[in-house]
């Protein structure tokens, strides 16, 4: 009876009602029923997935612009963008205990604990440049290592094939290739472009898998074409530096002009910089001093003083004027010649370049009128060449004039004039007082047809003297460069040449003028029947003990005015000496 007992409990033990089986059933039913839903709502609303996924892969990308290329006037290249490469860092994903930073710092030249020092720092970011432009190979090893947070993005730099010899007029781009100086500042949204977007798949250490469109396409910038001549500029850049160097100058400039155009055909500096070279960018080498500095044009100012004088009426070039015995007192001040001339005519006075002749002229004169006509010649405002930082000059016209600075301004004291605004006012001269704006650009009808950054146009208005004064002035300025004038040296074997020397005493910081620091400079025109081209030589401080414009500058202004008529094909007005045709000949390739 007991064992039974026993098993009908063990039996009731083991026994599970029905309602609690269903109720498991039911469960697993439900959660089955789930699972089917899930997978149904996955096949036919994956838009919330696709965007998470997308946004754990899928990155905007800015696409940089090629900067336009700056040519010479004959389409040689002045300033490129080749593609380089800079490494960044996103701080987030960066492992500092990565070993891999080692072989990174060696391939990028840095110190590994500096570049640990830098991430470090900028903890809180998600982009920190570690190196910018490097060469796209070295920037492909570093990929290869493979280290997470480590990206690459491909940019431009700016390369300039002849370096040093265009450097004052170009200027120079920054890291980002935004203009900095020159005419890469100045036409800086005309070259830069516009840089594009596209959106790219990257895997989990940011590279770059795949492209899926492009958002916005970038826009490339211009070409800029420039009024210079390679050929000319690199003969102009090479005959100053040796002039510099021979004199040991402190500095020295020049600039050569079209005279029809306007247009600056070379224009260069000492010292020089490279633009390609970081090291060089300081301000006391790159700035352009044909454009910048300022100096007292001294003696070169006479031409448009007898012009002034030749122009009133009240004299001829064969008008005589007494200079004595080479000096003269104006309210207590002397005013001297280098020698004495006596008795000479007005085209002498400008011949060998009489100081006190030139004064008595500028006195017998109204008091504003010179001012009034180097006003009109442009001296004081600047040329209009849209250059960065070009000076207006110095030209102020005193409340009460007195007669020792109306004096001193007819040969060129108590005003200051840039290389750039010398050579304009020779252009005007050789145009017979027409004036024209300077500028660096490219003038031919296809250049313009381009819209390449527009263009300086002719403004149509005089100086105020009349062709015939500024015809016999030209005149007279051949016979400076003849054998008994103050610059046979400037001559050009094969053209007749006018100009005019400056030897120009440099202003003491203690007031007056010192007696050992000069400014030696030529300017003039060629060919003077037709002129074609105006040059301004200037060399600041001559050391050697030569400093007189027409031993230093002179020669200087040969070497250039030569050789570039020879490379323009200008023909020849001069053929006098007998052996100048058969050098023509062979210059010109032809019979004459």
């Amino acid at each position: 009876m007991a064992r039974a007992s026993v098993n009908n409990k063990l039996k009731g033990g083991t026994h599970v009602p029905s309602y609690r089986i269903n109720f498991v059933y039911l469960i697993l039913l439900l959660a089955v029923c789930l699972l089917v839903w899930r997978v149904l709502q996955l096949q036919f609303d994956n838009e919330f997935l696709q965007g998470q996924g997308n946004a754990r892969v899928l990155r905007q990308v800015e696409v940089t612009a090629h900067r336009g290329m700056i040519t010479d006037r004959n389409g040689y290249p002045l300033a490129i963008s080749t593609p380089v490469s800079s490494i960044w860092v996103n701080p987030h994903e960066f492992d500092l205990g990565d070993k891999k930073i080692y072989q990174l710092a060696r391939l990028l030249k840095l110190n590994s604990q500096y570049l640990k020092n830098k991430i470090k720092k900028r903890a809180d970011k998600e982009f920190v440049y570690i190196r910018r432009r490097i060469n796209p190979d070295r920037a492909q090893q570093i990929m290869n290592l493979d280290i997470k947070g480590v990206h690459v993005q491909r940019e431009y730099r700016r390369y300039y094939p002849d370096g040093e010899i265009f450097g004052h007029v170009l200027g120079f781009t920054d890291v980002d290739d935004n203009g900095q100086e020159g005419m890469e500042l100045a036409y800086n949204d005309w070259l830069a472009g516009e840089s594009g977007k596209k959106r790219v798949v990257k895997d989990r250490l940011g590279r770059i898998i795949a492209i899926e469109e492009q958002v916005k396409a970038p826009r490339p910038g211009k070409n800029l074409k420039l009024s210079l001549d390679r050929r000319i500029q690199y003969l102009a850049y090479k005959t100053l530096k040796k002039t510099v160097q021979q004199h040991k100058a402190k500095s020295g400039s020049i600039v050569v002009l079209d005279i029809d155009t306007g247009e600056v055909i070379a224009m260069a500096n000492q010292p020089g910089f490279n633009p390609n070279r970081l090291q060089d960018r300081k301000s006391s080498l790159y700035r352009n001093r044909a454009i910048t500095d300022l100096f007292e044009p001294g003696s070169t100012m006479k031409p448009i003083s007898i012009a002034t004088a030749l122009n009133s009426g009240r004299y001829s070039p064969g008008t005589q004027i007494d200079t004595g015995d080479g000096w003269f007192m104006i309210d207590g001040k002397t005013i001297k010649d280098s020698h004495a001339y006596g008795l000479i005519d007005v085209a002498t006075i400008l011949k060998k370049s009489s100081n006190v002749g030139t004064s008595k002229i500028a006195l017998s004169l109204p008091k504003s009128l010179l001012w009034d006509t180097y006003y009109s010649f442009g001296f004081g405002s600047d040329t209009g060449s849209g250059f960065p930082g070009e000076s207006s000059g110095r030209l102020v016209r005193p409340r009460r004039v007195s007669k020792i600075e109306q004096a001193t301004l007819s040969f060129g004291y108590g005003m200051s004039v840039t290389t750039l605004q010398l050579a304009n006012a020779y252009s005007t001269i050789a145009r017979q007082g027409k004036k024209q704006p300077v500028t660096f650009l490219y003038q031919q009808a296809d250049n313009l047809d381009s819209g390449s950054a527009g263009a300086g146009l002719a403004l149509n208005q005089h100086v105020h003297l009349s062709e015939r004064s500024l015809k016999q002035v030209s005149k007279m300025m051949q016979a400076v460069v003849s054998d008994s004038g103050t610059a046979p040296k400037a001559a050009v074997r094969g053209y007749k040449v006018a100009g005019k020397t400056g030897t120009v005493k440099k202003a003491s910081k203690s007031g007056g003028y010192t007696k050992k620091k000069y400014a030696a400079v030529f300017a003039g025109f060629a060919p003077a029947s037709d002129p074609k081209l105006a040059i301004v030589v200037m060399i600041d401080e001559p050391g050697n003990g030569v400093y007189y414009g027409g031993l230093v500058a002179a020669p200087a202004f040969s070497e250039v005015m030569s050789g570039a008529l020879r490379l323009l094909n200008i023909d020849p007005d001069d053929i006098s000496h007998p052996d100048v045709a058969s050098q023509i000949e062979q210059s010109f390739g032809r019979q004459i």
